[in-house]
């Protein structure tokens, strides 16, 4: 596999792609069935597998020189990783390996794996008296701008509070916006936390973006009250 990435509403998404995927071997290949894979799903997986192996090795010889806390000295060891339905195939550089052995079986590690749902559920907040099935989670588009509003309150407050910002009159005038659209714009600053994991996660109900969210109660308890939404 090779690495690649996707950006997405400014965030990069890191993946492995199949290289007989990408030449179009996929169906003839013996591997390649899997095309696509979040990096951190395999590198997380690999990396403490490696780590595992070679303490038990380091426990039957002092002459490991591998540093099991650096990445960097666990990814030289790596030659190739071969992805298949079932399995991770880790082959070894042949240097790193135990010079007596000439079995090729020593320079190739079979890690048990199975590829992740590409969708993974997610549990959205339910309104009261609201079965899951009933709801559906806000839009991408309606989600991306509430978040970029949470980020722009929050950023907007950090000024004032700071001092780099004296007046609300003279945030207006760099913002170029009025005064009640600074001060609801502000007010996002002060959401619960559940309430702005959730609106980064995609995980409020649809119809719950910005303009519902604007102005919310003090307290957090009552800002779910308000929105009728069950707290998690």
């Amino acid at each position: 596999m090779v690495p690649t990435h996707a950006t997405k509403a400014g965030v990069r998404y890191r993946y492995y792609v199949s290289t007989p995927f990408l030449h179009g071997e996929a169906k003839t290949a013996s591997a390649g069935s899997v095309s696509r894979i979040p990096a951190a799903d395999i590198e997380d997986i690999v990396v403490k597998f490696l780590k595992e192996h070679l303490a038990a090795k380091r426990d039957e010889s002092t002459t490991c020189a591998v540093r099991l806390e650096d990445c960097g000295d666990l990814t030289r060891l790596v030659a190739e990783i071969v992805v298949h339905k079932d399995e991770l195939v880790v082959r070894l550089t042949s240097d790193n390996t135990d010079e007596a052995s000439d079995c090729p079986d020593d320079r190739s590690l079979s890690i048990p794996w199975q590829k992740p749902p590409s969708k993974r559920s997610r549990q959205i907040l339910l309104p009261h008296n609201a079965s899951r099935s009933d709801v559906r989670p806000e839009q991408f588009e309606r989600r991306a701008r509430l978040v970029s509003a949470i980020a722009r309150g929050r950023r907007w407050l950090d000024d004032v509070v700071s001092g780099r910002i004296t007046t609300i009159a003279e945030l207006c005038t760099r913002e170029k916006c009025s005064v009640r659209q600074v001060n609801m714009t502000i007010s996002l600053a002060f959401l619960a936390p559940n309430l702005v994991k959730a609106a980064i996660e995609g995980r409020l109900p649809r119809g719950i973006g910005v303009e519902r969210l604007r102005d919310p109660p003090t307290e957090w308890s009552r800002q779910f009250e308000a929105l009728g939404l069950n707290p998690e």
